[in-house]
């Protein structure tokens, strides 16, 4: 199973937009090819987006999506400061996604934002993290959903 850190455009796109593009990544999600992860900044952020007076949706409504990303979760705990340095997002606000990932030893950042994809080149400082689009990352998960091919 693939560990996965989902920014929260892309649990939006899974949550809420439905999004056909993230059809393969809900895939495998849902068997079991992957698990995301999450933590107490990122779970803030999205109860914050949720109430955006652009999405139109009643505190229940809200809550009803909070709850149901948090459930399918692993959650996790960042440290307070990255426990080996890691490269530096352009946007603050989504250095959280990077350490998250780092604490959790994800395979897979999922993300449509330009800032972190820009550091998906920064392969030796990322390790074994691989920084990929929703599209990447449902290549990436296909296998593991598809059934096998007959002989």
């Amino acid at each position: 199973m693939l560990r996965l850190v989902l920014d929260t455009n892309v649990v939006l796109d899974l949550l809420y937009w439905n999004d056909p593009a993230a059809i393969p990544l809900q895939q495998a999600l849902d068997c079991g090819a992957a698990r995301p992860l999450c933590d107490a900044a990122c779970l803030e952020e999205l109860r914050l987006v949720l109430r955006l007076t652009r999405f139109g949706l009643a505190e229940p409504a809200q809550a009803r999506l909070w709850q149901h990303y948090r459930d399918m979760c692993e959650p996790v705990a960042t440290p307070p400061a990255p426990l080996h340095p890691l490269p530096r997002c352009k946007d603050p606000d989504d250095q959280k996604f990077l350490e998250l990932a780092f604490a959790g030893t994800a395979d897979l950042l999922v993300t449509k934002d330009k800032a972190l994809l820009a550091l998906a080149r920064r392969r030796k400082a990322l390790g074994r993290l691989a920084i990929v689009t929703p599209g990447e990352a449902g290549l990436r998960l296909a296998p593991a959903f598809q059934p096998a091919a007959a002989a």
